[in-house]
């Protein structure tokens, strides 16, 4: 394969086959059933198979596909555990590799972008990719410099091949939706449609990265990479050495497991505020923990990778989410109530019982309950099965409740690094990081009663912890 297979009806072929493989293997055991082979063996083979051929075939594709993968993978700790099994490894696998592309196509695009001479920017090359990602491959090298990079290069076709990927899963997205229960699929590849896109343009991903870049310098928990050289298929970056999320969620130590945990959310409440950016994209494939040298998971980093899909809130987020949660926490039901009203979470026509709302609520925001919480796929998947099942309240109310167009990737992105926190089953103190981060959470100080003249009191109210301004998770 010397690049993505851009042309549309080949790409839609590969795609449309596959609901048509799920009905064969579906027919194919009822057939094994019907011959006394027991309904369970059956069952896990089905999902055996389903599982490896939907993602070989998104892997091979790339593009939106393979993007498409990556957002389902994060959400593998909400599978049942008779799932999960079948599914866990092909979905694990998609977070960190794809077919590579050849080194002829490499060069090509190299050649197109930095010239002829793209060579005399490196002293060395590695045409062995790194890794591969959605729409772009990483090759480790060395820059004229000295210093170690990665140079990110985008396949050939891949704005045609993204476009094409989605529109096509578009359209059998009810035939996916038994692989995530609970996840309604057709919304998360229209905002995948929307927003990917955006990685085409590696100026903005550049933009995106020094910005994050610059304000966690020297930052204690978080360390990004520095962009040093971009063109409009190529992007360079320092090398960032680490271990990769996803080997600490296969193997890690409890401590490992809780140290990244801890740093995710962080990174989760603080990103946004102190840069006006989302980071978008939060599955494992994307961070590093990065040691220093340190046996001590305690000093670990995390590093974090792909600026790729960004949003862009200069303002920061909405701060209206803090407030509700703590309302929530603290019993106010009806002022909680209103603010969702407000903001578009019910709609004008709909009324509900605030403490009906407060109750659907208080599970979802059980980890801010707790000095730390221990996240769980046992507590990812009840969640799941909470909203899920038609027959639950939970599930009744939810159908009526609404979420702002504005708030679909922040809510896509909560969900996400909440997936990898049950992934990793870390312990985090989750409480603290929306305290410091989210404003309007944190309880509001006391203030000491004054005794002078009206307007000029003879003692200054304890104040709140400093708290960023203007933004939210």
């Amino acid at each position: 394969m010397s690049d993505l297979p851009r042309k549309a009806v080949t790409r839609t072929a590969k795609l449309a086959a596959l609901p048509l493989g799920f009905a064969g293997r579906s027919a194919l055991g009822l057939g094994k059933r019907l011959g006394g082979i027991s309904a369970d063996l059956v069952g896990q083979e089905l999902q055996q198979r389903t599982a490896q051929q939907l993602f070989k075939v998104l892997g091979e594709l790339k593009g939106g596909a393979m993007k498409f993968g990556q957002a389902l993978s994060v959400f593998e700790s909400a599978l049942p555990d008779e799932l999960a099994g079948p599914y866990r490894a092909t979905l694990t696998r998609l977070q960190e590799a794809a077919p590579p592309m050849p080194a002829a196509t490499v060069h090509g695009v190299l050649a197109e972008q930095l010239g002829e001479g793209w060579q005399e920017y490196f002293t060395e090359f590695d045409d062995r990719p790194a890794a591969a990602a959605s729409i772009g491959q990483v090759h480790r090298a060395v820059w004229h410099d000295g210093r170690d990079v990665a140079v990110k290069v985008q396949y050939p076709g891949a704005g045609e091949a993204l476009v094409s990927d989605l529109t096509q899963l578009g359209r059998f997205a009810r035939l996916l939706g038994p692989l995530i229960p609970g996840m309604d699929i057709k919304p998360l590849i229209a905002e995948l449609h929307d927003r990917i896109t955006e990685e085409l343009d590696y100026s903005l991903e550049a933009d995106a990265q020094h910005t994050y870049a610059e304000e966690y310098e020297a930052d204690e928990d978080v360390v990004v990479p520095r962009v040093v050289h971009q063109a409009d298929q190529v992007l360079v970056s320092e090398w960032l050495e680490g271990i990769p999320l996803s080997e600490v969620i296969a193997e890690g130590s409890q401590e490992e497991r809780d140290r990244a945990g801890q740093l995710l959310s962080r990174f989760l409440f603080s990103g946004t505020v102190r840069t006006g950016l989302l980071h978008a994209d939060p599955h494992p494939g994307n961070f590093r923990l990065v040691t220093g040298d340190s046996a001590d998971p305690e000093e670990w980093r995390l590093g974090v990778l792909d600026f790729g899909t960004v949003d862009r809130l200069p303002d920061g987020l909405p701060p209206t989410i803090g407030e509700v949660l703590r309302m929530t926490l603290d019993g106010d039901a009806e002022t909680a109530y209103e603010l969702l009203r407000d903001e578009g979470f019910v709609k004008e026509q709909i009324e509900l019982e605030p403490e009906a709302v407060r109750e659907y609520l208080l599970p979802i925001v059980e980890p801010a309950c707790v000095e730390e919480f221990t996240f769980s796929r046992e507590w990812m998947r009840g969640q799941a099965a909470r909203v899920a099942d038609p027959r639950s309240p939970a599930h009744q109310l939810g159908r009526q409740l609404n979420l702002p167009p504005s708030y679909l990737l922040i809510h896509r992105v909560t969900l996400s690094t909440i997936g990898v926190l049950c992934q990793l089953g870390a312990t985090v103190r989750m409480r603290d990081d929306m305290e410091n981060w989210v404003p309007g959470f944190a309880p509001a100080a006391p203030q000491e009663e004054t005794s002078g003249e009206e307007g000029t009191p003879d003692a200054e109210p304890e104040s709140e912890p400093e708290k960023p301004s203007e933004a939210v998770l």
